[in-house]
């Protein structure tokens, strides 16, 4: 199929309520009344564009009922215009596109009859193509091209390629994403008959290429939104943006849902290209929002086999980018899977090394990002280690405290950091008992990190669990790592330090309990 693509959609093809908002006379309402002023306007836009819709349906069912093939193309073509517009928000843009594509249903069925009276898909296919405006006629050739894919009258795969590339003669954000969407929807029968190997020419990989390819340019006209516009309405536009957002991340549910589509295939062609556009399109909102599409919506044991391509793509996000969030979202669905498929869990991590491949990228992931984000990583790491380790998980736990300690031990550590550390270092308190927590190297050295009165705060609940539960530290040489971890309770105020700060019964209380602490301190034989 060959028509011209220097024909496109943009600023030259206005709708009906376009012209005639022109005619309107200008005016310069107070600030203060404008929302209301456009809101008003938007109703009455939306309402003008819905009526024109119901009064060419009209027009294109009698057409249908008639059999009039002409005519249907012509009052389907003019109900179509309307999706021209470029008054509406999107959000009322969306009621519209609801409204036509309704209709469409309609004219689908309706190709559909035509070609048991004497038309072929591929003449129907060829028809629609001379739509006067671009935008009408591209969804008339989605729309006949379902009935193409049915009739297997061509390879599946050709008609899917030259659908997907035939949509880019819109490149207007909101107009190309509904016109995507509604390929989106027409094209999920004819996925499905190439996975059912219904059509011989057409692979599963066919289908991935034409998922992949709609989804990255249905991404570029998303981002594209942002910069369209007065600067002093880019937050209006996010808003808007974020309203759009499931539009683009449909395409992911359905590369999810293919069965067809195997780890092999997810690891070496899926996860790549996604994480390709996702990575170059710079836009911090549609990297948090895809990012969480592709864990949420793709099987764990995908996210085990290709967890260090997800990590290290973090690492490549932009600098606006929570790739914090990212990363620990990722981390609790692997640490649930833990919790709700033990067995078979535990045996993915250690043959896919899940901790090591986490682990080892989050130093640099650390320099890119501020303390408390980089405290929320180590946080996620430490509390996947200790669900999901075993017969290592101290080892595995001094090696995130270790990190944690190296990565942030130059950083200006923020209030909210210093909490998420507080958290870091009471996690394996809950998890392990005193004498083991004591064989923990790299536990003082996260401790240091604090100031000084929440390195008290955390010396004090290491003793009072001893204290709580009865410990007995058997030997001098935890005897002295312990002394170790509470030293900030032990020693005493270090010289310079404000003697207004300091609370006597505070230290009254402290020394009560290191005091009571001695008693816990014997050999295993009951020699002091």
């Amino acid at each position: 199929c060959t028509w011209c693509f220097e024909e496109r959609e943009g600023e030259h093809g206005e709708s009906r309520g376009e012209r005639e908002a022109k005619m309107e006379p200008s005016t310069s309402p107070p600030v203060s009344t404008m929302d209301q002023i456009m809101a008003a306007e938007q109703e009455k836009w939306l309402a003008d564009a819905k009526a024109a819709v119901k009064q060419q349906a009209f027009y294109m069912k009698r057409a249908i009922d008639e059999d009039n093939l002409r005519d249907v193309f012509k009052y389907s073509s003019a109900m179509l215009g309307e999706l021209r517009t470029s008054l509406l928000s999107p959000q009322k843009y969306y009621e519209l596109y609801m409204r036509a594509f309704d209709e469409l249903r309609q004219l689908e069925m309706f190709f559909e009859e035509q070609r048991g009276k004497g038309h072929t898909a591929s003449e129907l296919y060829e028809l629609v193509q001379h739509a006067g405006n671009v935008l009408p006629r591209l969804y008339l050739l989605v729309t006949v091209g379902a009935v193409f894919i049915r009739s297997h009258e061509s390879p599946i795969k050709a008609l899917l390629k030259d659908l997907v590339e035939m949509c880019g003669g819109i490149q207007h954000p909101v107009r190309g994403l509904f016109l995507r969407t509604y390929l989106t929807q027409i094209s999920r029968e004819g996925l499905t008959l190439i996975e059912n190997k219904v059509d011989e020419e057409s692979t599963t990989g066919d289908a991935v290429e034409f998922v992949l390819q709609n989804f990255t340019e249905m991404n570029k006209l998303w981002v594209r939104m942002k910069h369209q516009g007065p600067v002093r309405e880019r937050a209006k536009r996010e808003r808007e943006r974020k309203e759009l957002r499931d539009l683009v991340g449909k395409n992911l549910v359905i590369l999810s849902s293919m069965e067809e589509v195997d780890v092999e295939m997810y690891g070496e062609i899926v996860l790549p290209r996604i994480l390709e556009q996702v990575v170059n399109c710079k836009d911090e909102l549609a990297q948090n929002y895809l990012m969480d599409c592709i864990i949420q919506v793709f099987p764990d044991e995908f996210h085990i086999k290709t967890v260090e391509t997800f990590v290290e793509g973090c690492g490549n996000l932009h600098q606006d980018t929570n790739v914090a969030q990212i990363l620990c979202g990722l981390i609790k669905r692997l640490g649930n899977y833990m919790e709700n498929e033990p067995e078979a869990s535990s045996a993915l991590f250690e043959e896919h090394q899940t901790f090591e491949k986490l682990l080892e990228p989050a130093t640099k992931i650390s320099d890119k990002v501020g303390s408390q984000a980089s405290a929320m990583i180590y946080s996620a790491i430490l509390d996947f280690a200790v669900k999901t380790s075993k017969g290592e998980a101290l080892g595995r736990v001094d090696q995130v405290l270790s990190q944690c300690a190296g990565a942030l031990r130059t950083a200006e550590i923020t209030s909210q950091a210093a909490r998420t550390l507080k958290s870091i270092l009471t996690t394996p308190l809950d998890s392990y008992t005193i004498t083991d927590l004591l064989e923990l190297g790299s536990y003082p050295s996260v401790m240091q990190l604090l100031q000084p009165r929440m390195q008290k705060a955390v010396a004090v609940d290491i003793v009072e669990k001893i204290l709580k539960k009865g410990t007995v530290i058997p030997d001098a040489k935890k005897v002295a790592s312990l002394f170790d971890f509470i030293s900030t309770i032990v020693e005493d105020a270090k010289a310079g330090e404000d003697d207004d700060e300091v609370d006597e019964e505070e230290i009254e209380e402290e020394q009560n309990l290191v005091a009571r602490l001695v008693h816990q301190m014997r050999a295993p034989d009951g020699s002091v």
